[in-house]
């Protein structure tokens, strides 16, 4: 299968240009995808032009990561309907090593023949006086045609926002990158989502106009689901790939929540999973979507993937803490706060907890876990009172200090399902 087997058979392809294939065919290629350090970590909607490089990767090409240092000084208007907040140097500088690290967990940076590579256009877009770059790119861009890209006149067409110089400017930029490449790489394809069809062939044209040689791209889907709402957006806002910004456990999540219809797509665009085995996992799905196989395969690929079998773990353990009433043994304060995140809540005094400590039934009555002593009893004597996923066997038990997890947290649960987290604190 050729690498454009296997985009075709995973959905991943939404356009190229003419002759982009055979030259593919021609031999071992060398290909770039861009991603402006806007923020200090990628996000899941940079992951499928990441899962376009790994899998030109592992068809024997050599793909070229370029972290826009110098472009996200200025910010990309495609797909904007206002100005992008302007970074400062040192803040996109680290931004774009957090990124590089991010990656590491998908390209091989070493392989012996045909390792991935990184660059920051900062490296000569910083260095370039504005008069050269007028005359040397500027030149080559006629104004009417700039003006006929659709995010350019999508931004003119909006009279409150317009478009200003500064991102106008973007193409020429994200255009002598593409030239860049071609002239110190040997780099003749730039792929991308499909938003930056017209920074693409920009960088096409200058190729053609300043070497007279023959450059190639092509994009791959901006993703929305089923319902039509943009892909890796909720309502807690974006999914990161930083386990700082978006912990595993919630990433896990993430993709655990998948609707039925998109699964399929997912697993197509977002694992390693080869065609027989997603096929046969549809298969599965289809006969019975209530058991969520599909989603829970889905969820274990794409967390091993970026975070690892640690994070993965610990993902399902929390999972399995909330959903399956496993103990609270290995989960950290941090951890609990999250999973327990939307429960129930009630705040108790530490001093409360001190010596003896307190009666789990006036544990459960005062911090309305329950909603009278008589039910705490009888709840206890029926077995269904959980302090920290462990049941309790006496209504003469006590809570005290040495229960409460990294002395921040206490998890009651009523039944199977019923919880209520206890914030220890003043």
């Amino acid at each position: 299968m050729t690498l454009f087997d296997e985009y075709r058979w995973r959905g991943m392809l939404h356009d190229l240009t003419e002759g982009t294939e055979a030259a593919f065919d021609s031999g071992r290629q060398t290909a770039y995808v861009g991603f402006d350090p806007t923020a200090a970590s990628l996000h899941v909607g940079h992951l499928l032009p990441i899962m376009g490089l790994v899998h030109l990767q592992r068809a024997g090409h050599t793909p070229i990561v370029l972290v826009g240092g110098g472009t996200g000084l200025i910010g990309d208007p495609s797909g904007k309907t206002e100005e992008r907040k302007l970074l400062g140097r040192e803040e996109s500088r680290e931004n774009a090593e957090a990124v590089r690290g991010q990656l590491e967990a998908f390209l091989d940076f070493d392989a012996p023949e045909n390792p991935a590579t990184m660059v920051n256009n900062l490296d000569w877009l910083g260095s370039m006086d504005v008069v050269t770059f007028l005359r040397d790119v500027g030149k080559h861009f006629p104004v009417n045609v700039m003006l006929r890209k659709e995010t350019v006149r999508r931004r003119l067409e909006d009279e409150t926002t317009g478009i200003t110089y500064t991102e106008f400017s973007y193409l020429l930029l994200q255009s002598y990158d593409f030239l860049r490449l071609y002239r110190e790489q040997g780099c003749r394809f730039q792929f991308g989502g499909s938003d930056q069809w017209g920074n693409i062939t920009g960088g096409i044209d200058l190729i053609r106009r300043v070497e007279g040689a023959k450059a190639y791209g092509a994009t791959f889907p901006l993703i929305t689901t089923a319902s039509g709402v943009k892909f890796g957006k909720t309502e807690a806002g974006a999914v990161w790939l930083d386990p700082e910004r978006t912990s595993p456990y919630r990433f896990y999540q993430f993709w655990l929540n998948t609707a039925d219809d998109d699964v399929g797509r997912y697993l197509r665009f977002f694992t390693l999973l080869p065609k027989e085995e997603i096929e046969a996992i549809d298969a599965a799905h289809a006969e019975a979507p209530h058991r969520r196989e599909a989603q829970r395969r889905l969820a274990i690929e794409v967390t091993r993937n970026v975070h690892g079998e640690e994070g993965l773990e610990r993902a399902e353990r929390a999972t399995r803490v909330l959903f399956g009433g496993e103990a609270l043994d290995g989960l950290g304060a941090e951890e609990i706060g999250e999973v327990f995140e939307d429960v129930p809540s009630s705040t108790l005094d530490p001093a409360r907890l001190q010596g003896e400590g307190i009666g789990i039934i006036d544990l459960l009555a005062d911090t309305g876990a329950v909603q009278s002593r008589g039910e705490a009893r009888r709840s206890i004597d029926q077995g269904g009172i959980y302090l920290n996923n462990h049941r309790v066997e006496s209504i003469e038990a006590h809570v005290t200090s040495a229960d409460v997890v990294e002395g921040r947290f206490l998890v009651l649960r009523k039944g199977k399902r019923r919880y209520h987290l206890v914030v220890v604190a003043e």
